[in-house]
């Protein structure tokens, strides 16, 4: 049984950027776990329309 393992979870949420305004795309969160419990965030990115992945920092939360 591993204590720490690393998991790739994706789910819908909704975005805003200033060029295409408000929008929903896929968020792939990619975590650290230890006993199945996540602890940290290692890096959440997202697939544009076009199908280039960015990071997640580029854009805001939709309000």
């Amino acid at each position: 049984m591993k204590l720490i393992s690393i998991k790739r979870e994706t789910k819908p949420e909704g975005r805003f950027t200033p060029k295409m305004g408000s929008l929903l795309t896929n968020v792939t969160y990619i975590k650290k776990q230890f006993l199945s419990i996540p602890y940290k965030t290692l890096h959440k990115y997202r697939e544009t329309y076009y199908g280039e992945i960015k990071d997640c920092e580029d854009c805001n939360l939709a309000h």
